[in-house]
Parts: C-alpha cells; sequence; structure tokens
C-alpha cells in the first residue's frame, strides 16, 4: 500500500505533473501511479541514488496561489519536523517551476484500514499495541505543537510490527486562541471526529485522544461508536449519543479496556485524559508486556 494519500479536492493539472516528473527522473525512477486525487498524485518511484523505494507525491494546484498549496507546503514543513518512530518520515522535498512535491518511504504492508476489512476484529493484544504505539506517536506531536486531526484506520501504517502515523495534511498548531480553519470545510473524518472538532477550529490534544479511542473501538469491535447513516447524523450522535461499551459487542474486552475506551470517548474534553501518553500507560498496564503487534501483522 501507498504510504501517502492523495488530496480530495481542487482540480488537476497534468502538464504541472508531467513537468515536475521530467525534472526528477535523474533521481527518481517513477514506476506507476499509486494514489490520485484533485490535489496531488502520489506514485511509486524508485530512489536511484539510496536504491530503495519510495512514495513520491506531487501537488496538483488548479493555480500556483490556489489555496490547496498552503495547505501542502504546511504538511511538508510539520512533518520534517516530526522524527518519532511511530511517525512515516520525510526523505525529501523541493518544488519544481513553483509545484511542490514531498518524498517519502513506501510502506507496502499496508494500513490498518486494510487489515480491519480482511479480518473484522483484531485480537486485544494487537490492537492495545497498535494503540500504544500511535499514542506515542501523537503524545511527541503534541509536544511539537501539532495536532493531527484525523486519526483514523486509513492514516496508520503497518509495518512489521511498528505502527506509523501519516498524514497531517490537515494538523492544527497548537496555541492559544488559534483558529485555523479550512474555509468552513469540516476538518477531520466524521466517523473518528471528536465533538469539539465538529463544532469548532480550535482544538488541543485531547481530540486526537478522541479520535485514538474511536479507532481502538473499532479494532476491537469491527465497527467505529457510531455509526450514522450521514455525515450530519454522525456529528450529532458523537455530541450527544451515550457513550457505547466495547463489551456489549466483544465481551471478552476486559472491563479496564472497556474503561479506558469510555473515558477518552468523553464529550468534554477535561473528562478525558489529559494526554495521550497517559492513555498509552493506561492501555500498557493491560496486557503483558511481551505483547505485540507481531502476531498476524502483514508484513511489510
Amino acid at each position: 500500500m501507498a504510504s501517502l494519500k492523495a488530496e480530495r479536492q481542487g482540480t488537476a493539472s497534468p502538464d504541472a505533473v508531467d513537468r515536475v516528473k521530467a525534472s526528477l527522473a535523474d533521481r527518481y525512477q517513477i514506476k506507476r501511479e499509486i494514489g490520485s486525487g484533485g490535489m496531488a498524485t502520489v506514485y511509486l518511484a524508485e530512489d536511484r541514488k539510496h536504491r530503495r523505494p519510495v512514495a513520491l507525491k506531487i501537488f496538483r494546484p488548479p493555480s500556483p496561489d490556489a489555496p490547496g498549496t498552503h495547505r501542502f507546503l504546511r504538511e511538508i514543513d510539520i512533518v520534517s519536523r516530526l522524527t518519532h518512530p511511530h511517525i512515516l518520515p520525510l526523505h525529501d522535498s523541493g518544488e519544481v517551476e513553483g509545484i511542490p512535491y514531498y518524498v517519502a518511504p513506501y510502506v507496502d504492508g499496508g494500513s490498518l484500514r486494510d487489515w480491519l476489512e480482511r479480518e473484522g476484529q483484531l485480537p486485544l493484544g494487537p490492537a492495545l499495541s497498535i494503540s500504544q504505539q500511535v499514542a506515542t506517536a501523537l503524545h511527541f506531536a503534541h509536544g511539537n505543537g501539532v495536532v493531527h486531526r484525523d486519526i483514523k484506520p486509513e492514516n496508520i501504517l503497518l509495518v512489521n510490527s511498528n505502527a506509523l502515523v501519516a498524514d497531517f495534511g490537515i494538523a492544527h498548531a497548537i496555541c492559544v486562541g488559534c483558529v485555523d480553519s479550512l474555509g468552513g470545510v469540516l476538518v477531520g473524518t466524521p466517523d473518528y471526529i471528536s465533538p469539539e472538532q465538529a463544532t469548532e477550529d480550535n482544538v488541543d490534544p485531547r481530540s486526537d485522544v478522541y479520535s485514538l479511542a474511536c479507532v481502538l473501538y473499532e479494532m476491537l469491535t469491527g465497527e467505529v461508536p457510531y455509526v450514522g447513516g450521514g455525515v450530519m447524523k454522525t456529528l450529532t450522535r458523537h455530541l450527544s449519543d451515550p457513550i457505547p461499551s466495547v463489551r456489549r459487542l466483544r465481551p471478552d474486552v476486559p472491563a479496564v479496556v472497556d474503561a479506558a475506551i469510555a473515558k477518552a470517548l468523553a464529550k468534554r474534553p477535561d473528562d478525558r485524559f489529559p494526554t495521550a501518553e497517559v492513555l498509552r500507560e493506561v492501555l500498557a498496564g493491560t496486557v503483558p508486556s511481551r505483547t505485540t503487534v507481531g502476531t498476524g501483522l502483514p508484513a511489510g
């Protein structure tokens, strides 16, 4: 699977992409397209110098001053500053004729979404281990002033025993009174969005804690906490429905895990775990320390 995801808005500009591809040909031999959207195309390429497969993401703006350009450049800036074992790293970046691109590892082990589509539910040990690894990545990002805002199975890549958080395209800077709106567009994915993220732009790390709890709930039960029936109904359920119990669908899950997920899914941020690290510590105490995601994880 590709380690990078194409954007989903805007109008494609094939000529601009072709110019970037031609300019980079001596450094990156493009093999094939592995993802495409309105704002970017992602290619599997061979890094000629280092002889390794990479994912090359090329921005496709409708115009050089398109709003998405800032978002793409911001993603590059954020990822370049987040060096962590559980965050997908940045290999290279640049611009050709004003068209930005960046290069990341190519991850062929698949995403958590791929695994869930195959298995439905995950064993308790791997589910908790993945959650702990993602929590460490989020805690690191939060400590560096970044809230991810789009934690979901598609953005958690798996390789051997490692989970890698990807796609900081809609990440938010942590600052007092900071507003980072994308022009009235819903920021995040409805199935995993925190109540405050659904209603305002100024979110803090506890929003990511909520989203991670939604992912853990899905890993254990095979479904998201709030099954909607449309975007607005899903958002309304996040805001007002009672917090569901994992044990309702998975009675074998320990009560302490169920309680941890319920706390992380609290409607009010003040009622959740204060940091992703605290959530990780709680989850780490619920299973033997030797448990890893190695069992059943697709190889990368």
